[in-house]
């Protein structure tokens, strides 16, 4: 037998995903859960209408054909670890999934896409064993990325998820300690994925979340194979808190996990771009239901920001820039809320991407730092907006819509999911996406999570 070479805390970490049921959690714990499964059910369905898609589905029939499980919103069935990556692609494409931002993890992404192909592959998955795994993997995910003090270098929403999908998986499986812990070093082993990616605004970003969610059904297999692998995968001397985090209280996160689960502090994102931007656009929203001016009203706006938020999504503007760098471009997404009046999927097609005066107005807006020393803070944020007849309104933000400290309401919840299910290529019908809702809402009840992508079908 392997000898087992893990750290205590990645031991605890296996223990509390293992022991983890459904009957512990708290009513408020249950709902965050369905609420943000919905959501990213709803961003997954819609995350179809992506282009790119027809020809990754494509490239997944050719590297294998299986009927394992589908996908959300494609009548195609692949082998389980092509279906997971289309999957978590799909909830992640455009940038529209749900985010823990203390973490800077988006943490349903890579771990429900894993573990819808999982349950199908499996069957009868139910829907309690189901909302315990993805509680664990959630929480698993989440406290790695709060663990670290560092900027990110390495894509933390990739990394995290996979490992926190493995450990979700495992779960279900119910997979020996040994087992579990090999799969976790075969899938750090892996792994991939920088910022890169985010600087220059290409579509590989989301694909960095396909893949470790393809990544995190293999390594399941590959252990359960047999396979031995790396142990030691967060502290030892190329694990996880040494290469990739490389500053980092893990104790303290693994500490503040045992206060409340961390689904509970996860925050929806009201528009389809980087979380960073939304702050900005929620307080230009704010100030132009106050003082109702409109984009030729316009001659100047400044978000100042923690130093992240400019990394992030600071880039200026250009007129052949990509989707992916425009969904993470604050003033370009600004211009969009200003001239239509709300941020959709559809800001992000050609045919607004291109627009000369949708650029002109997007170049009136800038992102400046704070100053503050906190590599990983988004909030608090302020938006000064000065006018074509020198007015100035001024909106500080210390928390952000749809976070914790700001929910959206229930009605903004299902108003996003519903949107969601009638942008996607294949539009839910209002008595499907209603079925959907009350499936997902009666979870406990279901004995077969397959349900769930079966009915994202639609028309």
């Amino acid at each position: 037998m392997t000898k087992l070479n893990i750290s205590d805390n990645l031991a605890e970490l296996i223990h509390y995903t293992q022991a983890l049921q459904y009957s512990a959690l708290d009513e408020t714990t249950i709902n965050a859960l369905k609420t943000f499964l919905l959501d990213s059910i709803g961003v997954g369905i819609c995350g179809a209408r992506v282009p790119f898609g027809d020809s990754l589905l494509n490239l997944c029939h050719a590297w294998g054909q299986g009927d394992d499980a589908q996908v959300l919103n494609r009548n195609v069935t692949l082998p389980a670890s092509s279906a997971a990556m289309m999957n978590a692609w799909q909830i992640h494409n455009q940038e529209f999934d749900c985010v823990h931002e203390e973490a800077v993890v988006h943490p349903m992404a890579v771990i429900l896409g894993s573990l819808l192909a999982y349950s199908q592959k499996n069957q009868k998955v139910s829907g309690r064993d189901f909302l315990s795994a993805l509680c664990a993997g959630v929480d698993v995910a989440t406290t790695l990325g709060a663990a670290s003090k560092a900027p990110l270098t390495f894509f933390r929403p990739a990394w995290c998820g996979a490992l926190g999908a493995v450990l979700a998986i495992a779960k279900l499986e119910r997979c020996s300690e040994t087992t579990t812990a090999n799969a976790l070093g075969i899938v750090y082993s892996m792994l991939g994925g920088t910022m890169q990616a985010h600087v220059e605004g290409t579509s590989m970003l989301a694909m960095q979340i396909g893949i470790a969610a393809r990544s995190s059904i293999q390594a399941i297999d590959m252990a359960n194979a047999g396979l031995d692998a790396p142990h030691n995968i967060l502290e030892g001397p190329y694990g996880f808190f040494s290469l990739i985090e490389r500053e980092s209280d893990f104790s303290s996160a693994l500490l503040a996990l045992k206060q409340q689960p961390r689904i509970n502090q996860v925050s929806h994102k009201p528009f389809p771009t980087g979380r960073a931007c939304h702050g900005g656009l929620d307080a230009l929203r704010t100030l132009m239901e106050q003082h109702q001016f409109g984009a030729t009203d316009v001659a100047k706006a400044t978000l100042s920001a923690p130093p992240l938020i400019g990394r992030l999504i600071g880039r200026r503007p250009q007129a052949d820039m990509a989707v992916s760098y425009a969904r993470l471009c604050f003033s370009y997404s600004a211009a969009c809320l200003l001239l239509d009046g709300d941020v959709f999927v559809d800001c992000y097609d050609d045919i607004k991407r291109f627009d000369p005066a949708r650029l002109a107005l997007a170049a009136r807006f800038s992102v400046e730092s704070d100053g503050s020393e906190d590599p990983n803070a988004m909030t608090p944020q302020t938006l000064t907006v000065t006018l074509v007849d020198g007015t100035e309104y001024q909106h500080f933000l210390p928390s952000t819509l749809g976070s914790p400290a700001r929910p959206l309401s229930q009605q903004q919840h299902l108003d996003k999911f519903r949107q969601c299910c009638l942008a996607a290529p294949h539009p839910l019908t209002y008595q499907q996406i209603h079925t959907l809702i009350g499936t997902v809402d009666d979870l406990e009840c279901c004995d077969d999570i397959g349900a769930l992508v079966r009915l994202s079908m639609g028309m």
